[in-house]
């Protein structure tokens, strides 16, 4: 099958929902317990989720849900260019030069001074063109990678790739859709056998969800939104290379104030109180907007969730409450079909996910007669 185009699947101007997923090279165990060295990688996944955390706090992207694995990763994001346009040249220039500043002091980047800024402003077409990467799925997911390939191939002193190649992306275009992908990505650890319950799902949405639920923070990962004086900037190329790594992790031990652990997180659920014009644009620097997802409560989400992982392929069948049932149905999702369609995720979507009608519509926005999986969707969707 061609690989489709990025420009077919999502723009940096149009909001879109997109499911990426990126896995290691050679699906190997970089990120996981390696079986074949007998070395234990897992605490890498906390630096991908750390990068995640700290990227939600500058792009204009909001990060839905995620799940890092042992070898991949997957994540759903939805783009805002509305918040972009509310954000001031200013704000845009420093949001970019928090991620590339053009400097680097081994794996930590440099910090960007007022002169880096006033340069960024002072070029209209350059400020233009950072407008428009904020709200880019490919520029954050590349902003995601690049990091996290260099620290591993240092540490295991060796180059090469990381990441097996560009990100998968499957367009989500309805909210029955977006329902099903976000419960089959917090269900990835108990479906690869990694957890056994929900509460015990490390490195996922969910997780992070259930620790704020019962008040655990954790140091905020998120960028300082504020530029370092030229002097700051003269006095710290001054100083050698392990000082100003050294210098940096101080500064950043030191500000880290504690956050709910999903803090930099989409919230769950829906404001009905709001209009959908409404970019709701998060202002205390930890994510891009304050807008929800899902047309369902976070308590029911939740009991959904543990329903659908109970009722694993194989598995006895356990009932559906009531109230339950009626939130899939209120969804446009059938309920006697929906623990299959989640667990068996990748039969019914490949590059897009929705019902059949809604992935006929965004079949003919990009000039095609149909997506691949509109007959099984059929009968999962109402």
């Amino acid at each position: 099958m061609v690989r489709p185009l990025r420009s077919e699947q999502f723009r940096h101007d149009e909001i879109a929902i997109v499911h990426c997923i990126q896995r290691c090279v050679r699906r190997a165990f970089l990120a996981g317990d390696d079986n074949v060295s007998g070395i234990d990688y897992s605490y890498r996944r906390e630096w991908i989720r750390r990068r995640f955390e700290s990227l939600a706090s500058v792009f204009a992207i909001d990060v839905l849900s995620y799940a890092i694995l042992s070898n991949h990763v997957h994540v759903i994001l939805r783009n805002r260019p509305d918040v972009v346009a509310s954000l001031t040249d200013e704000e845009v220039a420093i949001r970019w030069l928090r991620v590339f500043p053009g400097r680097r002091i081994e794996e930590h980047l440099a910090e960007p001074s007022q002169v880096d800024v006033q340069r960024v402003l002072s070029d209209a077409d350059l400020l233009a063109k950072i407008r428009t990467r904020l709200s880019d799925i490919s520029w954050f997911m590349r902003a995601l990678a690049e990091p996290i390939a260099r620290m591993a191939n240092s540490q295991d002193q060796c180059t090469g790739r990381f990441w097996e190649g560009r990100f998968k992306a499957q367009r989500i275009v309805d909210d029955a859709g977006l329902l099903a992908c976000a419960m089959y990505v917090d269900l990835n650890p108990i479906r690869a056998a990694m957890a056994e319950d929900l509460e015990n799902s490390l490195h996922t949405s969910v997780y992070d969800r259930i620790e704020a639920e019962k008040g655990n923070k954790i140091p905020s990962a998120a960028f300082d939104l504020l530029p370092i004086t030229q002097e700051e900037s003269i006095v710290q190329r001054r100083k050698s290379v392990a000082q100003q790594r050294l210098d940096l992790k101080v500064k950043n031990k030191g500000i880290a104030k504690r956050v709910p652990r999903d803090s930099w997180l989409a919230p769950l659920s829906l404001n009905v109180g709001r209009t959908s014009s409404d970019p709701q644009v998060h202002r205390e620097g930890l994510r891009a907007s304050d807008k929800g997802f899902l047309r369902i409560e976070w308590s029911s989400y939740k009991k959904l969730l543990g329903w659908v992982a109970e009722n694993k392929p194989g598995a006895g069948r356990v009932s559906l409450p009531k109230s339950l049932s009626e939130a899939l149905i209120a969804c446009g999702v059938v309920p006697e079909t929906f623990s299959d369609l989640v667990w068996n995720f990748r039969k019914y979507f490949s590059r897009c996910v929705g019902g059949s009608e809604a992935m006929s519509g965004d079949a003919k926005r990009i000039g095609r007669r149909w997506h691949r999986g509109q007959r099984r969707a059929a009968t999962c969707f109402s």
